[in-house]
């Protein structure tokens, strides 16, 4: 019997923005473009502001449209 790995390529990441909870317990972030609040969206994991970060990331699009 024969076994062969497959060579994984590398995922490509980017800079990515996001918004990350302000609370230090609390681990919550979603991508910008993911986001329905554009301006300031609340944390769904317990409620408190959120703040502009970065992170690197693999790349994703949103092909959703927005009204």
């Amino acid at each position: 019997m024969y076994f062969s790995k497959k060579v994984m390529e590398p995922v490509e990441q980017e800079e990515t923005p996001i918004w990350a909870c302000s609370q230090n317990e609390c681990t919550c972030w979603m991508r910008t473009n993911f986001a329905f609040d554009e301006e300031s969206p609340a944390c769904p994991m317990c409620q408190s502001t959120m703040v502009k970060d970065t992170r690197l990331l693999p790349l994703l699009s949103n092909n959703t449209r927005r009204a």
